[in-house]
């Protein structure tokens, strides 16, 4: 599988592990210090072939996707879950993957949305109990990994909804499948 896009990742054990998968060129942040020089060749990779974003599913990687995200807008993401990412010590990152889980994440990128609009607003966060309910957070992990958008705490989480393009149908269909007696009411058109 030969990636068109530019892979941005943390470093050189994570590009290690995509150089297995598939083939592709990547961009390392070097850890969670994003220098200015980075972000120029981020820019420059975007223009020419487009860029990935592609970090460990934790905060660090989520500081770098935002701040990244933030300065080349319409990047694509790619999301591993926790479990596809934990290393046998507990170690969380891209480099503990195997490759089938990489290729499925990189089949499964989500194109930053840049709509004016929201799909979601934050009162549907809180009416879907997404925030301030007892089963709030396992309801983002199990959503934000079948829907391929990663975890986050609740704003995070309805940032991503809105960022990456999901569609009322598509959440309505996941929410179901993690909540069964959940019934949608119908919204206004």
């Amino acid at each position: 599988m030969k990636i068109k896009e530019v892979i941005v990742v943390e470093g050189y054990h994570d590009k290690q592990a995509i150089d297995a998968a598939v083939e592709a060129d990547c961009l390392l942040s070097n850890g969670s210090e994003v220098s200015e020089s980075f972000l120029k060749q981020v820019e420059r990779a975007a223009k020419e072939r487009g860029v990935i974003i592609f970090t460990d599913p934790d905060s660090a990687g989520e500081r770098i996707r935002r701040l990244v995200s933030r300065r080349v807008p319409g990047c694509k993401h790619a999301f591993l879950s926790r479990e596809e990412a934990r290393a046998k010590d507990g170690d969380l990152g891209i480099e503990n993957a195997n490759a089938d889980s990489i290729r499925r994440a990189l089949e499964s990128v989500r194109t930053e949305w840049t709509g004016s609009e929201p799909e979601f607003s934050w009162v549907e966060i809180i009416e879907y109990g997404l925030t301030a309910h007892p089963a709030a957070a396992q309801r983002r992990m199990a959503i934000g990994e079948r829907l391929g958008i990663g975890y986050g705490n609740a704003k995070t989480f309805w940032k991503k909804l809105n960022m990456l393009g999901v569609s009322r149908a598509e959440f309505e269909r996941v929410y179901a499948e993690v909540e069964p007696d959940y019934v949608p009411e119908p919204r206004p058109e």
